[in-house]
């Protein structure tokens, strides 16, 4: 078979290869250049905040905010245990320990369990949260806004305030998700807590090839964080550095890329959504799956789509279906395997870990690049129903 249906690729139809020439023509090809500035005011402007700092990669995003934070050797750091585990890995970078918390329905750490672990294993003593057991300063949470899904970020920023938590927001898989109604009405996703991440890999709606971008409710941090990047000079042309610095910054052609791709975020939302909803009409009434909704509180950018699996009724496993669907011509993917299983995190605390299990084993991710066609939807669907059907037990 011929035929191929990627689960996730870029889209270059725009300005792209015009930008990047123009950037090679100019010589700026390196971390500095007009189109590193033009990207930044770009994502500022669009996301409606004072300022953004583009870097390397949404890895590198949330390292310079636990950098800039303060995050030190032994202190914790709560973090959900379903993600994709480049939200996690900067903790250890800063030597910091990772305290795992279970996901709710909309795959994003559950609020109430949140709540429940700092209220009932944790004491509030100078103002600092201290794990009981351990002793151990709990300074902030880290909350991956999954697949383009907005965590409850009321209820989770009531009990960072009154914990006096630092919130770390991945909005890596969320740029263009925001709220619709409530106390955040109109924020989008990365804009809420007090520093927000975004991924430009080549997988997320708009890409740079690698790069991410940060930003902070607070211009200083961003500032901070930019020179961070950029190996902390104080001064360039002598080479004074009075803080320890990374090699962290975006390279101009990269963010020519950006500046182009962001022309087309807006249209690339519009695509996900319609696509998304082409799905659903297509899946309804599926006896073997369905596909899992966003919240209703946010529009979200739909960045992936999620079949929930009726495991229980089939005779196989998520490896099988997966197997089955690429001979057919369909990528596919599993969810993740949850952090805290992994060999380097089996150590550290796993808070009351069940949902994030159960979706663990039977969520199946979709193909939905923007640029797949209406056809290629049609096939995927009757391919997956098909093979589901085959698996059904009995």
């Amino acid at each position: 078979m011929n035929r191929f249906i990627p689960l996730s690729v870029p889209n270059f139809e725009g300005n792209e290869k015009k930008y990047v020439d123009d950037a090679i023509m100019q010589g700026w090809v390196s971390t500095g250049g007009e189109y590193v500035d033009k990207l930044e005011k770009q994502l500022a402007s669009f996301l409606c905040v004072k300022d953004a700092a583009v870097c390397q990669s949404g890895t590198a995003g949330i390292h310079l905010s636990l950098v800039d934070c303060g995050i030190q050797p032994g202190d914790m750091v709560i973090v959900p245990a379903l993600t994709f585990i480049a939200a996690v890995n900067p903790v250890r970078y800063q030597f910091a320990e990772p305290v795992f918390m279970d996901c709710d329905d909309s795959l994003c750490i559950d609020p109430f369990k949140f709540e429940k672990f700092c209220a009932e294993e944790c004491n509030v003593e100078d103002g600092m949260l201290i794990h009981k057991t351990s002793r151990k300063h709990v300074k902030a949470v880290i909350v991956v806004h999954v697949f383009g899904n907005m965590a409850n970020m009321e209820s989770i920023m009531e009990t960072a305030t009154k914990y006096n938590l630092i919130v770390i927001e991945d909005a890596t898989e969320a740029l263009g998700t925001y709220y619709t109604d409530g106390r955040y009405k109109g924020r989008y996703a990365g804009t809420i807590g007090d520093y927000g991440v975004y991924s430009f890999n080549g997988n997320k709606i708009i890409t740079t090839g690698g790069g991410g971008a940060v930003t902070s409710d607070s211009p200083g941090n961003v500032a901070h964080i930019r020179y961070l990047s950029t190996q902390a000079k104080d001064d360039p042309y002598y080479y004074i550095h009075n803080e320890t610095g990374y090699n962290y910054r975006m390279t101009n052609v990269q963010a020519a890329i950006g500046v182009a791709q962001m022309e087309e975020l807006e249209e690339f939302i519009k695509r996900k959504n319609e696509n998304y909803y082409m799905y659903i009409k297509l899946f309804e009434g599926f006896e073997y799956g369905r596909i899992k909704s966003f919240s209703e509180r946010a529009f979200s950018n739909k960045w992936f789509y999620s079949l929930e699996i009726s495991m229980d009724r089939l005779k196989c496993g998520l490896r099988d279906i997966i197997t089955e669907l690429n001979k057919r011509g369909v990528q596919t993917r599993a969810l993740w395997g949850l952090i805290n299983e992994q060999k380097p995190y089996k150590d550290y605390i796993a808070y009351e870990i069940e949902k994030a299990k159960y979706y663990s084993l039977c969520i199946l991710n979709i193909p939905c690049s923007t640029s797949i066609t209406k056809e290629d939807i049609n096939y995927t669907t009757l391919q997956i129903k098909d093979v589901l059907e085959g698996f059904a037990c009995g």
